[in-house]
């Protein structure tokens, strides 16, 4: 005796203005009676503060009450019976009905560290009060109606940075003190979801040989409780530029692919924002760095140098 949710789509993708259509699939060894079948779409904004996030003291430590999207139960079948054997019911649904704009807001699907948006379609078979009503849940992704969508740009905005001595703000080795160091570079500060962050990185000099290059993607999720604001910044994902030392002056490709759910358009509302950063980051060869291996990628190091700029994810298509 089971009931599943179908999506038409492989993929589960669906505009904010689309139907979200599919099949109620049920397999029952026997006729059963019910006294209804209903659909519910859930949408929401999930918010998590989390103990020592910073500029938040302790006793604020908790969920924070999630922003509804959209709620909407559709009455798929009226009371009945379905027969045994496999059973599918078509159904659409749409997220909002016309002259409901004045509502929340639709965001984007994302799955974030302490902020997590996402649509939920359950299907509920009803058997009366003397039996439990069978149920299944399927989450669908929602993404920005093509009405909504910012025209793309005419060529991607490319920044030049450059990591010296100079720029680090916490202690280095001696020796890339007196030696220096030099790395410059470009990349792209706004990049489309459906593009790859690109750019490029050329080591021009260093005294020191180096381990390795890598660029490192951050979410920066910031939440208002009360009248304070807690901001948390975490890892996404890493791309090794370069493993052990590079000839210098050799211009090193940045690709970057974004992850689809742990992205999503930068979104800056009023009680939460969801922002992004590419942390760069150089590791020298070192002794000390052979007594920590699993370092956290965004602690300074005597032995790390680092440059961090903010990066603006956009939709277009």
């Amino acid at each position: 005796m089971t009931v599943d949710l179908k999506l038409s789509r492989a993929n589960r993708i669906y505009r904010t203005r689309e139907p979200v259509e599919g099949k109620i699939i049920t397999k029952f060894s026997s006729p059963i009676s019910h006294s209804g079948i209903r659909l519910t779409v859930n949408g929401s904004v999930n918010l998590q503060v989390r103990g020592g996030s910073a500029g938040v003291i302790e006793y604020l430590y908790g969920v924070v009450k999630p922003i509804s999207i959209v709620s909407r139960i559709v009455e798929v079948q009226s009371a009945g019976k379905i027969a045994s054997g496999k059973t599918e019911i078509p159904f659409s649904i749409v997220l909002r009905q016309p002259g409901e704009e004045n509502l929340e807001r639709i965001y984007e699907t994302y799955h974030g560290s302490n902020i997590s948006i996402q649509y939920l379609l359950t299907v509920d078979v009803n058997r009366g009060y003397l039996h439990k009503s069978i149920s299944a849940t399927v989450e669908f992704i929602v993404e920005s109606d093509k009405g909504n969508l910012l025209k793309p740009p005419l060529s991607p905005e490319m920044v030049v940075f450059y990591i010296t001595r100079d720029t680090q703000k916490h202690p280095l080795l001696p020796e890339l003190i007196s030696g220096g160091f030099k790395v410059s570079g470009k990349i792209a500060t706004q990049c489309l979801l459906t593009d790859p962050l690109c750019g490029e990185l050329t080591v021009e000099a260093s005294l020191l040989p180096i381990q390795s290059i890598d660029v490192h993607l951050l979410r920066v999720e910031s939440i208002l409780v009360g009248e304070r604001i807690a901001t948390e910044t975490s890892l996404i994902q890493t791309t090794q530029i370069a493993d052990g030392d590079v000839c210098h002056s050799m211009t090193l490709p940045i690709y970057v692919i974004l992850p689809r759910l742990l992205t999503c358009p930068t979104v800056l509302a009023g009680p939460f924002s969801i922002e992004f950063q590419v942390l760069i980051v150089v590791k020298f060869q070192s002794e000390l760095s052979k007594l920590h291996p699993k370092s956290d990628p965004r602690t300074p190091r005597l032995w790390v140098a680092m440059e961090a700029l903010p990066l603006e994810l956009v939709r277009t298509s």
